[in-house]
């Protein structure tokens, strides 16, 4: 009996000195997992901080305000200029500058390089804009310009017809915001001639309030 009841107790023994050395290795495991999990869980919340900025510096990026204005290049030419030692190679700009909300304006530049040349033409547009007199989506009256070799003859026109011109003469008219007008080119078709003869067209443009007050009449008298 002695024996039997020392055997049990050396098997208890021995159970709960594996029981131990199981729950240590348990619990080894279990700290070497989360060990291995937490620089796992921080990458993560630094690949979403770089998230973060790069959301931030996009948002920066479409809130730059958009200006109004557009240009339109006509004519880049080489110009040549002899000098004592020989010819100098420049290159001219014709550039026009609108809103095409009733503002226009051109400008001509000369640089030795194409990129300086339309950077000079536009500052130089901008200095010369005019503010163009727009009557539902046309011109108030027919007009008829000139300048130098070039003549341009402009109509209104109803709804609908659109833009009836061609090369400098259009688009001094889009970048000015006319939608609904016929014109003509009667003189030069060099388009510095024909982009000035339409400026001094729509310089001397009036409206209707305008000649109402030069003939000493009222707006209902005027168009009765």
């Amino acid at each position: 009996m002695e024996n039997n009841e020392e055997l049990k107790a050396e098997v208890v023994e021995e159970t709960s000195t594996e029981v131990v050395e199981e729950t240590t290795a348990v619990e080894e495991t279990t700290e070497t997992a989360e060990t291995a999990e937490a620089p796992a869980e921080e990458k993560p919340a630094k690949s979403r901080r770089g998230r973060g900025k790069k959301q931030k510096i996009e948002t920066v990026a479409e809130e730059k305000p958009q200006s109004d204005w557009t240009e339109t290049v006509v004519q880049i030419s080489r110009v040549t200029k002899v000098v004592k030692g020989g010819k100098k190679l420049s290159f001219r700009a014709i550039v026009i500058v609108g809103n095409k909300k009733g503002q226009v304006g051109i400008g001509c530049a000369k640089a030795s390089e194409v990129i300086i040349a339309i950077q000079k033409a536009i500052a130089d547009g901008r200095k010369n804009v005019i503010t163009v007199p727009i009557f539902k989506t046309t011109i108030p009256h027919p007009v008829q310009a000139k300048s130098g070799a070039g003549c341009v003859m402009l109509r209104p026109a109803s709804q609908g017809t659109g833009i009836i011109a061609g090369g400098a003469v259009r688009s001094v008219l889009e970048l000015a915001g006319i939608e609904n007008i016929l014109a003509k080119s009667l003189g030069s078709k060099a388009p510095l001639n024909a982009a000035y003869a339409t400026f001094e067209a729509l310089k001397s443009l009036t409206t209707f309030g305008e000649m109402a007050k030069k003939r000493g009449l009222s707006m209902a008298e005027f168009l009765n």
